[in-house]
């Protein structure tokens, strides 16, 4: 954050980060946090995109991919066991048992049987949820952030039936008013993806350690949820980077809190159902994050969290310092290829 993010001046890479901190944080709303979960029902029913994709959303993740899990373990594997039996006892009642082969090849079926269903159905199922829930993510904030703006014009002043359409036209088109513009917003993501992905290894790396893994490993994911949610707004909002981090790290406890549930609730599970868990709340999450207005709530207690010496906490600086290096490694290798062009 505050030593890692500096690079030395002459790279492609380093001006163009410098300029996308450089863009100025948005003025904070007039909502307070209180009124985001209501909000965020109101909007399910106000906007209908929204509420398509919202619906599609449990759709998908809820009544197809764990309804899929469900019938696997409630109704295919007890009729696979009992076409199938693993045991000399659902046979026979004698002592010894005289189908010991028999039994092996029908446990190797069975088992056989079962993984087939996951490599066939199961799997692609998951990557295709993966990849179209990502997908709906992105639309649900959009579709939410317009329905919260129109909602807020409504309340303030008398507006048209089409105000919310006109938001959504001027969230899609703001970003490419100029060539700067679209360079400034392609180095964001590419810093953000680059950030994000050292922050995931390092959420996985941490895991492993003993006795404090699991604790360490759940605090990381909770930050690393509550950003995902929070960065949809941030994006539409124009927020830039560097204050999107030192908002986040000057606030930790309260982002903790924020991905916490999302975490908790699909940490327990299997893996696949896990995943589907926390893809049915993970709408919810966006939503309340994409209607909140936390950054005023969190500033007016800015005085009493000082007082109580909760400061900044440096979240993302391992990240942070790897994904600089590798930005830095790139400026570098185009230097080089300009200094080799220019002695040809």
């Amino acid at each position: 954050m505050d030593g890692g993010r500096d690079v030395e001046d002459g790279g492609s890479v380093a001006p163009l980060v410098r300029r996308i901190r450089g863009r100025v944080l948005p003025s904070q709303s007039r909502l307070p946090l209180p009124q985001v979960t209501f909000l965020s029902l109101v909007f399910s029913s106000s906007s209908k995109k929204l509420s398509i994709r919202t619906g599609q959303c449990f759709l998908l993740n809820g009544f197809i991919f764990l309804g899929s899990i469900l019938v696997l373990h409630l109704l295919v594997i007890p009729t696979l066991q009992w076409i199938l039996p693993e045991n000399c006892c659902q046979i026979t009642s004698q002592d010894s048992c005289p189908f010991s082969s028999v039994l092996k090849l029908y446990s190797f079926l069975h088992f056989g049987l079962v993984q087939l269903l996951y490599v066939f159905w199961f799997y692609p199922l998951y990557i295709f949820s993966f990849i179209l829930s990502a997908i709906w993510y992105s639309d649900i904030a959009k579709h939410g952030f317009a329905a919260m703006e129109g909602s807020q014009s409504t309340l303030e002043q008398p507006s048209s039936k089409n105000e919310a359409v006109a938001l959504e036209r001027k969230i899609e088109t703001e970003k490419l008013v100029d060539l700067g513009g679209l360079m400034i917003g392609i180095g964001e993501q590419v810093y953000s993806i680059l950030l994000l992905t050292f922050f995931f290894l390092e959420v996985y790396v941490l895991g492993f350690v003993p006795y404090i893994g699991k604790p360490l490993n759940i605090l990381l994911l909770s930050w690393m949820y509550a950003y995902y949610c929070f960065e949809y707004k941030w994006n539409f909002t124009g927020v830039s980077l560097d204050k999107r981090l030192d908002f986040f790290e000057s606030n930790w406890a309260f982002f903790a809190g924020f991905g916490n549930p999302c975490v908790l609730a699909s940490f327990f599970f299997s893996p696949l159902v896990g995943y589907g868990v926390m893809a049915i709340l993970f709408p919810l999450f966006v939503l309340t994050a994409t209607s909140s207005r936390a950054e005023q709530a969190i500033f007016s207690e800015g005085r009493k969290k000082r007082d109580a010496g909760i400061g900044r906490l440096p979240i993302f600086y391992a990240a942070d310092t790897l994904s600089m290096w590798v930005l830095g490694l790139f400026s570098l290798e185009s230097r080089e290829q300009l200094q080799e062009k220019k002695m040809h």
